[in-house]
């Protein structure tokens, strides 16, 4: 196991997939990893896949068509069996090749784009799952290690300037436009790297969640490289 997962109080790792769809988070506990030293040849697939727009959805019969090496094969078979175990568990997984996700640059001093460090919303009692194959991997921080970006006074007052109504109906406008699913991680805080070939679940902000929703954030690409993930 790596260092660093098991000196965060925030993750639980696990060693199958049945672990890691069945074991409830508990306490400070929101993010599963099940902890893979996945063998297989990921780039080439990458490689051979073509990319559409920034982000192109990638089929299993995408797969299946593709020409591999042995070491293709191998790392084709293993997306293979995580979505189908996935969809068999009753997620709707999606493969994404990616150049770079959509930038929310429309105000300075707050951001809504997957870069910046999220929490995930659903109405109904789920969680997310992931899995960076190839590529640059996504980053949580802790909950104690971050600060919701509407409490911070001087982005809360800036949110006011922009919206007319009753206190009521301003927490409806930062919900409705996702402003307080973002956080400001505290000064001098080190991530933590999810990593390549690790399937993640993350615990998701829904009315039956027993803890805190993992905060998150997308990476900044390697140049000239494309992700290959797993989510849902």
């Amino acid at each position: 196991m790596s260092t660093i997962f098991s000196v965060s109080s925030q993750i639980s790792s696990v060693s199958t997939f049945s672990d890691l769809v069945n074991t409830d988070f508990r306490g400070e506990i929101n993010a599963l990893c099940w902890y893979r030293d996945l063998d297989g040849d990921f780039n080439e697939i990458v490689g051979k896949l073509y990319i559409k727009e920034n982000i192109t959805e990638v089929y299993p019969e995408d797969l299946i068509a593709l020409q591999l090496s042995e070491k293709g094969n191998i790392a084709r078979d293993i997306i293979l069996n995580d979505i189908q175990l996935l969809a068999d568990f009753g997620a709707s997984p999606s493969l994404n090749l990616l150049k770079c996700y959509e930038r929310d640059d429309e105000f300075d001093f707050i951001s809504t784009d997957v870069y910046s460090f999220h929490v995930d919303r659903s109405p109904i009692a789920t969680d997310t799952f992931l899995c960076t194959y190839h590529g640059a991997a996504s980053d949580i921080i802790s909950n104690s290690q971050a600060e919701q970006k509407i409490l911070i006074p001087e982005i809360r007052a800036k949110l006011k300037e922009l919206h007319n109504g009753t206190e009521q109906e301003f927490e409806n406008f930062l919900k409705e436009n996702y402003f307080d699913l973002h956080y400001q991680a505290h000064a001098d805080v080190e991530p933590i790297n999810l990593g390549l070939g690790h399937l993640w679940r993350l615990a998701v902000d829904h009315p039956k969640q027993q803890v805190l929703p993992c905060i998150h954030r997308a990476p900044l690409e390697n140049e000239g490289e494309y992700r290959l993930l797993l989510i849902c």
